[in-house]
């Protein structure tokens, strides 16, 4: 092909749409990457998620729509949709890129450089403390590589594309985290495909395919991802804020007493927020002085860290495909932790998605057991609140007749599973299966990572807290004690069956002290204890 002398609004929506198939390809192998700042292990899904989120927004636009249509779809999907510290810088790079561009016509290959240029310049304003060895020192070498060689559209774009991949490959000397687990920026990878993307439009070159997630060595010491290495970046705080512009630079200076990874995009009255902060009222009660938040997003960056090693071990470990012959009816369940896969394996599921109350899966990994499972009709089951949205959807996605048992827990699913039966139809086990997960009462024990006020009580960082339906029912410092004033709460004088799933942080010591507790306080109850190797959660209850 003839590469295009100028960069019309076709190739510009071209290489997002490119962009986010390639961010997508290469999702997992981004979020392996994620090392700096908190090995969240999000990156890549973050990057991806923006990125959808302007693709959606193009989606409208005729297909011989004019240049500054494109450009406003871009910088206001981009700003609407921008995940985590990644998303944000992105959404940044992105709008400096198109801001320029004229409304008609084509933009040449100087103004592409200068639009690469104010690209570095706007991301690199936007971090309240921008970090070399990340994303921006890849976003800064794409720009000097343009700008050294934009004779011809081509050149500019492999120039900057050369120079991208030569800078992220330099990040493990810019940053220790990066040298020590052997690794490039995540961020830095996840730009460098924008690159790619474009050099595939204008020269038709070949698209880089992902590597095997299973074939990256990443060295990272476990200390490094403890509670205590994450205790002052303890959560991920992100919204939307209308505010006045003019208020802003007193908001950004409230934010830097607060924390870090703090990132600011926007303009015009309205602004995309994020940091990383062990104070998530102090981070929102900020935004009420400058004007009004929306869309208010809190993720425990802790929980991130250790359900997304699990889910990562779990994925290695997985077993390839089926070999069963398709039932009538097949299961697909989401689980966290190996002895949950194992007991919902035994009760029949066909299919396991790995995930857990952070660690979401997406509606694709849903799709993709559903149709793995091979069987016409399918249940699902969520296991939780934050899962059920999702698996809503997947019926409308495949060819098969999907239902949700929409259970709010791993008990609940393991309850739905005791009435399931392969040979049934789909209707016939979702009312059997939905009687049965309501017949259970839930209940889990937990560890608290900030101070807070409860109708139980004044609940403090390190205490031990059982939760139930309502929220928060029992607090010790011990996990026994917590386990039994949850119990006392839940137990009623028609349960006859209790399940106890343990997960980290249990022992043979705390399970008898909570079997002691039920022969004596309630003899009339049988007790079923398994292990489920759940992380953050010592123990499920589960009373029928």
């Amino acid at each position: 092909m003839s590469s295009p002398s100028t960069l019309s609004a076709e190739d510009l929506r071209a290489t997002i749409l490119i962009y986010g198939e390639l961010l997508r390809s290469h999702r997992e192998v981004i979020n392996r990457l994620n090392v700096y700042p908190v090995p969240d292990g999000d990156t890549g899904t973050n990057m991806a998620l923006t990125v959808e989120t302007v693709i959606t927004a193009l989606a409208p636009l005729d297909e011989g729509a004019p240049m500054g249509d494109v450009t406003k779809a871009i910088a206001q999907g981009s700003l609407m949709g921008a995940r985590g510290n990644s998303g944000v810088i992105l959404s940044q790079l992105l709008r400096g890129l198109v801001s320029d561009f004229p409304a008609d016509g084509e933009v040449a290959p100087a103004a592409l450089a200068r639009g690469f240029a104010t690209a570095d310049l706007l991301a690199r304003q936007a971090v309240l403390r921008p970090v070399e060895g990340t994303i921006l020192s890849i976003a800064r070498a794409g720009a000097e590589g343009a700008e050294s060689h934009h004779e011809t559209l081509l050149e500019l774009a492999r120039s900057a594309r050369d120079a991208a991949k030569v800078a992220l490959e330099k990040t493990p000397e810019q940053l220790d985290v990066l040298k020590q687990a052997g690794v490039v920026d995540s961020g830095g990878a996840g730009l460098v495909l924008f690159f790619d993307a474009l050099c595939h439009v204008v020269g038709d070159d070949e698209l880089p395919i992902a590597p095997d997630v299973a074939s990256l060595e990443v060295h990272v010491r476990e200390e490094s991802r403890s509670h205590s290495a994450l205790s002052e970046l303890r959560y991920e705080v992100m919204y939307l804020l209308e505010a006045d512009d003019v208020k802003m630079h007193a908001f950004r200076e409230v934010w830097a007493g607060l924390g870090d990874s703090i990132v600011i995009v926007g303009g015009e009255g309205l602004y995309n927020c994020h940091i990383h902060t062990d104070d998530v009222g102090a981070a929102i009660e900020a935004s009420l002085d400058a004007g009004r938040p929306r869309d208010i997003r809190v993720s425990d960056l802790a929980e991130q860290v250790i359900e997304e090693r699990w889910v990562r071990e779990a994925r290695l470990a997985a077993s390839d495909g089926v070999v069963d012959p398709a039932p009538t009816t097949a299961v697909v369940a989401v689980v966290v932790g190996e002895g949950i896969g194992r007991i919902f394996h035994s009760l029949g599921v066909r299919q396991l998605v790995l995930g857990g109350q952070s660690m979401n899966p997406s509606t694709s990994e849903l799709v993709e057991a559903v149709r793995a499972s091979e069987s016409s009709q399918v249940v699902l089951l969520p296991n939780n609140k934050n899962v059920r949205p999702v698996a809503e959807q997947v019926a409308g996605l495949v060819e098969q007749h999907v239902g949700v048992v929409p259970t709010n827990s791993v008990v609940e699913g393991f309850a739905a599973l005791l009435a399931y039966d392969p040979d049934a139809s789909l209707e016939q086990n979702l009312e059997a299966m939905q009687t049965s997960a309501r017949n259970v009462v839930a209940g889990e024990v937990t560890r608290a990572v900030r101070d807070t006020t409860t109708d139980a009580g004044d609940v403090h960082v390190g205490d031990w807290i059982g939760l139930g339906a309502s929220g928060v029912v029992a607090i010790s410092d011990s996990i026994a004690a917590a386990s039994n004033q949850l119990l006392a709460r839940l137990v009623r004088p028609e349960h006859e069956l209790l399940t106890i799933i343990e997960g980290d942080g249990s022992s043979l010591a705390n399970t008898r002290r909570v079997t002691e507790f039920l022969n004596e306080a309630y003899p009339q109850i049988s007790v079923e204890v398994h292990h489920g190797g759940q992380p953050l959660y010592p123990y499920y209850f589960g009373l029928e």
